[in-house]
């Protein structure tokens, strides 16, 4: 076992690294799980081409710029170790300002303030050398920063905020100002990607000015910079600031004579066509003594060596796979939908439901997944599902232990979803998948939240009447602001689920959430068809249950019209007392005499007993479902590719 395994398995578990759907963050966190598996890969979506499949157990899906989330993220990891590798602004087409300070900065504040009030061993940061700016010939870590650009003030700020955090408030944490790194897995619009792909076919790409130079130091050496800084965490390191880089000067020159002789080039290197980027300067490389010093770190893979093992990784791809390897690309591309659909006795209509929802993805020429839930369904719709995955990668299939209900349904297949909306939809046809297009088009044009509305519904006019007045009665009820005449099918931007997913309740209805979150919502009109196969699962007995769980989740009204109630009648019973005591006195032979009065108040008074005790009695039911705190549902097994993966034996939701 080498010293670098020897450290990463010595580190305190779990372990995360943030941005690990990024350049460093990607090596990193593969480096670390080839030696233990309680590492835990942060992303902001699913689907990034630089982690592999087999790493789908270890990744974790959410926005470092989302408070709940982060939040959520850290009570239920309660990560020890911390690598964080989250960027942006670093390529010169992310010039958002409020996009950078909000990720360079404000998410790090947020994050290093929730591992300060538990227990971290070390929260080791991806700073930049760009920190340094204008002063950026071999400056040791105490000199004077010379910010050039708004992603070099953002990661300026990060580095003082960290010293604060290390030096006053013993925060274990150190800022690792990473040089120019290249190796496996970098992003294809880069340097070094490119020019590498030019000389394996025997040519050079275009080049800036040369005599702009870099200290290109290799991610391998980098990765195990993060290591030893974590593993070597101690009061001294607590807010230390560490240039990470070989120490040498290389031009840009240098870089394309070493390409030549190294890869027999002929092509003659034509220097200054190419636009250099406004923050390159010349003299540009590092003073790694600190790092020497108080890591024992210094980087061993020199530039040939370096550019021979990329050379190797570069081989591999296509000048096609090069240009969609970047973010640059990623950027562009279109959003993407996660359509969610909930079945139960819906056998039949899964394969008709996967062909529309195919259809009108494809109209839209959107990235999409469709997760099918399986809710305990009697009848082989986990075969079927089974059998659609295995020729589609982009469907998932769900398994639950046992029914737990469409909602809890939609909870399972949001927790999953990596894309940037999700559709929620009935697994019977009754929610049209061509009604996306329509929801899509108001998406673009800036809702978070378009839910279906419910104009007319294709059946028995009586139970058409009782819907409507479900829905106006439970609007009326209710404390916020409830659509009338729409059910769960709609569609929600990722931040209305992540805070959908961040309410704790159990006994969920979805529909009522959807409008406690707020946003920016809309309806778009449809005529609600029958269902296509078999009949309804709901009776009227189950549609009482669907009101009262509407109503008690999000109506006091019912207690108000009760504590109303007893005012009133406590009133009455004054007056009628009274009444009858003057009435005695006064007129002692009308006034009301016999058991059949008394009898007659006792009923009403006693039915009304009962009847709030009743109603008060479903409030406290719904509070021991919460307080019992058992899981909201239990998964049996995923399906991917036409593989069924039994869960782990033990509870995993929140």
């Amino acid at each position: 076992m080498n010293d670098l395994n020897q450290h990463i398995l010595a580190l305190r578990g779990p372990i995360l690294v943030t941005g690990a759907a990024g350049f460093v963050g990607a090596n990193l966190f593969l480096k670390l799980l080839a030696c233990r598996s309680d590492v835990y890969a942060l992303v902001q979506s699913k689907g990034g081409w630089r982690l592999p499949d087999s790493a789908e157990a270890n990744i974790v899906v959410a926005n470092v710029n989302d408070p709940a989330a982060l939040t959520h993220l850290v009570d239920e990891l309660a990560p020890q170790t911390v690598f964080d590798c989250v960027a942006y602004g670093a390529y010169s087409f992310e010039q958002d300002p409020r996009l950078i300070y909000e990720t360079n900065f404000q998410s790090i504040v947020g994050l290093v303030g929730l591992l300060a009030k538990r227990s971290c061993a070390a929260f080791v940061h991806a700073g930049t050398s760009s920190e340094y700016g204008t002063n950026c010939t071999a400056p040791s870590e105490e000199d004077r920063h010379e910010p050039n650009s708004h992603y070099a003030v953002s990661k300026v700020a990060t580095a003082e905020f960290l010293r604060y955090m290390g030096k006053h408030l013993s925060f274990p944490c150190v800022n690792l100002r990473l040089y120019s790194v290249y190796g496996p897995l970098e992003d294809g619009s880069r340097l070094i990607p490119n020019l590498l792909h030019k000389a394996l076919a025997g040519k050079l790409p275009p080049f800036v000015d040369a005599r702009t130079s870099r200290d290109f130091v290799h991610v391998d050496d980098v990765c195990s910079a993060f290591v030893y800084a974590a593993a070597k965490m101690n009061p001294d390191l607590y807010g230390e600031s560490l240039n990470i880089g070989t120490g040498i000067c290389t031009t840009i020159g240098a870089l394309a004579n070493l390409t030549r002789e190294l890869f027999a080039v002929e092509d003659t290197p034509t220097f200054g066509s190419m636009e250099g980027r406004q923050w390159d300067l010349a003299e540009w490389y590092a003073d790694p003594a600190k790092a020497s010093r108080l890591l024992g770190w210094r980087a061993t893979v020199t530039l040939k060596d370096g550019l021979a093992s990329t050379a190797q990784w570069v081989a591999t791809l296509s000048e096609g796979d090069l240009a969609k390897h970047s973010k640059q690309q990623t950027n562009k591309k279109r959003r993407s939908i996660s359509a969610i659909i909930a079945c139960y006795k819906d056998e039949p209509a899964i394969p008709v439901m996967y062909r529309r929802l195919k259809d009108t993805f494809s109209r839209l020429d959107i990235d999409h997944e469709i997760i099918f839930v399986n809710d305990c369904s009697p009848d082989d719709s986990a075969a079927v599902i089974q059998q659609i995955s295995a020729s589609d990668s982009a469907v998932i299939g769900i398994s639950h232990s046992r029914n737990f209900g469409s909602q809890m349904a939609f909870r399972s297949g949001m927790e999953l979803a990596s894309k940037d909306a999700v559709v929620l939809l009935d697994g019977d046809l009754q929610d049209p998948p061509e009604l996306i297009e329509s929801f899509f088009e108001k998406w673009e044009e800036g809702y978070d939240v378009v839910y279906g509305r419910r104009v007319q519904r294709e059946m028995p006019w009586h139970w058409g009447l009782l819907y409507k007045a479900f829905y106006r009665v439970f609007a009326a009820f209710s404390y916020v602001n409830i659509p009338l005449d729409a059910g769960d099918f709609s569609l929600m931007d990722r931040k209305v689920v992540q805070w959908i997913l961040a309410c704790t309740e159990r006994d969920l209805f979805m529909r009522g959430l959807r409008a406690y979150v707020g946003f920016k919502q809309v309806g778009v009109d449809y005529v609600r068809p029958e269902r296509m196969f078999g009949h309804t699962t709901n009776t009227l007995s189950k549609n009482i249950d669907w009101a009262k769980k509407g109503i008690f989740s999000f109506s006091n009204v019912p207690l108000t019209l009760l504590t109303t109630t007893g005012s009133v009648l406590l009133a009455l019973s004054i007056i009628a007392a009274i009444t009858v005591a003057v009435l005695r006195l006064v007129w002692p032979d009308i006034a009301p005499r016999g058991a059949t009065t008394l009898l007659i108040a006792l009923l009403m008074f006693g039915s009304l007993n009962l009847f709030g005790i009743g109603l008060v009695g479903e409030y406290i039911g719904k509070i021991m479902i919460e307080v019992k705190g058992r899981p909201r549902l239990i998964r049996s097994a995923l399906i991917r590719h036409g593989t069924v993966t039994e869960q782990p034996a033990k509870p995993s939701q929140r």
